[in-house]
């Protein structure tokens, strides 16, 4: 048996996020499909993390085991032939029979996208928040680097406890603008249930003028999710990568 890793990209709007649930479109189901109409086995994909529904996925990575002869670049033109247009696999590669898309896993990138316009842009509806108020992408940037660095992010996880530890570390976190759209960038070792929503829901006060800089690292410091501000809507959240030891695989 083959271990295989797939670099997955795929439009969330219309999946119920990333896991298998009995009567709902999610990717891993429409993805497990096309594997058994390529190969003529029915496989159970692992992917390095769950995505929620209406999150999107720029690289996605996913393991399956598998006895199939085809090439790895056969398997990509076979695979994306049997997929609906919202899901595209980029690429294939064997590994060995020890790696796990999870567990071996050293950090994942986000993206949030924020469309910052007075009147929102319809063909960005699906793929950014809507805030027509002025955000301060500078403010949020300085209050968000109280962030960066090892801590309990239980006050920015939903339901918690929901993991073992709600500790993780934070490698990069960065708001930038590019004239009405803003992007916030976040690394780190791992996430909670939610918790890039959950900062950025709390940093939009910031760039709102509705709460202070220092405001974040209060909220850090209260171990409590009622301190934090709102979740924000899954359409601008986007997996970029996942990195992997020695920077083996970081897709686009």
């Amino acid at each position: 048996m083959r271990n295989l890793r797939l670099t997955v990209e795929y439009d969330g709007t219309d999946f119920h996020g990333w896991q298998r649930q009995p009567g709902l479109r999610t990717v891993q189901e429409e993805l497990e499909a096309a594997i058994e109409a390529t190969t003529g086995s029915r496989p159970n994909c692992t992917a390095s993390g769950r995505t929620d529904a209406g999150v999107h996925a720029l690289g996605q990575v996913v393991q399956f085991y598998s006895a199939t002869r085809l090439a790895p670049a056969i398997l990509v033109r076979a695979l994306n032939a049997h997929l609906p247009p919202d899901i595209r696999v980029l690429d294939a590669a064997d590994m060995p029979q020890s790696w796990h898309a999870t567990l071996d896993a050293r950090s994942k990138r986000y993206r949030y996208q924020l469309d910052n316009r007075p009147i929102a842009r319809p063909f960005l509806r699906r793929y950014a928040w809507h805030i027509k108020h002025r955000l301060d992408e500078a403010a949020m940037h300085r209050a968000a680097q109280a962030l960066l660095g090892r801590h309990d992010f239980r006050s920015f996880e939903t339901e918690w406890p929901n993991r073992t530890s709600s500790v993780r570390t934070i490698f990069e976190l960065a708001v930038t603008r590019s004239g009405d759209d803003l992007t916030i960038e976040v690394e780190a070792d791992g996430f909670l249930y939610n918790m890039v929503r959950a900062i950025t829901g709390s940093l939009v006060l910031v760039g709102a003028g509705r709460r202070p800089e220092h405001w974040i690292a209060d909220i850090l410091a209260a171990e409590d999710r009622r301190a934090a501000g709102p979740t924000a809507p899954p359409q601008g959240l986007f997996l970029v990568y996942v990195v992997y030891r020695n920077r083996e695989h970081a897709a686009p």
